[in-house]
């Protein structure tokens, strides 16, 4: 925020809210950005003339000002732009020109992932790449190493599921070493072959990494934790004597959640060919679920361990269009404030207690023939 705008402001606060209400009039508020426009953001500039727009009681709060210099942005001022045009006057974000590469890059995944050209435009002004998207591709690398580790131990890329010692590792998910908590998560660092592993990669960085950018580590992470998480308990729940492996659980997560948006805010999105790439992703989901259903079924290489099961594919799918939809559906608003957030993440967590307690009792009381350990 320039020293002089805001001084100005402060003073014209004062005198014109000797209450100290916390608001001025949003003529005076204009006739403040007409003399010092000039000194802002051209985008930040059209979205506070939009706040103005959009305030039908002709007052603007002197915090949400704050905010947006800030980079930040109340609930107030959200409500203030949806009561106002949702199309900004001014050019849209895609026609502007003379962009560097990392510019045309943030301007590229805003088009991809977010809906409202005002919210295009606040990601495009206000992103740094600090942090960067430093969640997916840590968990990328990492599902690598460990692929490539296991296949010259074992040598064997493809088909690696086959080997005899592939179950042996202690990261995939076993019926009979459930007890061992970690492998509920760290089943993802294995993967059947370098076929389960390519189509999951490529999966998880072409949709991962735009949504991290945009939403941050965190709430990335939740989502693919939560999907992984899910994957692993509902092979415990539904498909009982198999084991896991692979990162589909989170992948499908956060691929779903994503389309998902898209339809629901169809209109809005902007990306280029969106019913092409969207068709494509729905065949990569499944002939990556495909495969999976063929390897379960097929003849294991080691009677009488079943392979591993396909179960949680849809266990990342239903996250994804449950929880996931509601933490990407709001771009920057907390998630301590959406209400349906806490309804969903309440149910999941009842989901949790209820396979951890059927994972407890449920095996011994139906008398569940389990294959021996690896």
């Amino acid at each position: 925020m320039t020293k002089c705008l805001q001084r100005e402001l402060t003073d014209l606060q004062k005198k014109y809210d000797p209450e100290n209400s916390g608001f001025i009039s949003t003529e005076r508020f204009r006739d403040l950005l007409a003399t010092h426009g000039s000194e802002l953001d051209p985008h930040k500039l059209e979205v506070l003339l939009a706040l103005a727009d959009g305030n039908a009681d002709g007052k603007i709060c002197y915090q949400d000002f704050v905010n947006l210099m800030s980079n930040k942005r109340s609930n107030s001022f959200r409500r203030a732009i949806l009561q106002g045009s949702r199309q900004l006057k001014g050019c849209s974000l895609r026609d502007e020109v003379g962009l560097g590469l990392s510019q045309r890059l943030v301007r590229h995944v805003a088009y991809e992932t977010l809906p409202r050209e005002v919210d295009r435009k606040w990601y495009f002004d206000s992103y740094t790449y600090c942090p960067p998207p430093w969640f997916i591709l840590a968990i990328t690398i990492a599902e690598v190493a460990v692929f490539m580790y296991y296949g010259f131990q074992m040598d064997r890329l493809v088909l690696q599921v086959s080997s005899p010692s592939f179950l042996k590792s202690p990261l995939p998910y076993h019926p009979q070493l459930r007890a061992q908590a970690w492998r509920y998560l760290s089943y993802i660092f294995m993967h059947t072959g370098i076929e389960h592993l390519s189509l999951n990669m490529a999966m998880q960085l072409l949709v991962g990494v735009p949504l991290e950018m945009v939403h941050g580590a965190l709430r990335i992470g939740l989502v693919y934790v939560c999907g992984v998480l899910a994957g692993s308990l509902a092979v415990s729940v539904t498909d009982m004597t198999a084991p896991v492996v692979g990162s589909s659980g989170g992948v499908y997560a956060l691929v779903s959640a994503h389309l998902a948006n898209v339809v629901m805010n169809w209109s809005g999105m902007k990306c280029q060919f969106k019913l092409f790439r969207m068709a494509m992703a729905l065949v990569c989901m499944s002939v990556e679920f495909g495969r999976a259903v063929w390897l379960r079924f097929y003849p294991p290489a080691f009677p009488p361990c079943p392979n591993p099961s396909f179960v949680a594919h849809l266990g990342g799918v239903v996250v994804g269009l449950t929880l996931g939809v509601v933490v990407l559906q709001n771009y920057e608003q907390r998630l301590q404030e959406q209400s349906l957030f806490w309804i969903f993440f309440c149910v999941y967590t009842l989901f949790v207690l209820c396979a951890v307690f059927w994972n407890i009792f449920a095996y011994s009381l139906l008398d569940v023939r389990l294959p021996p350990p690896p």
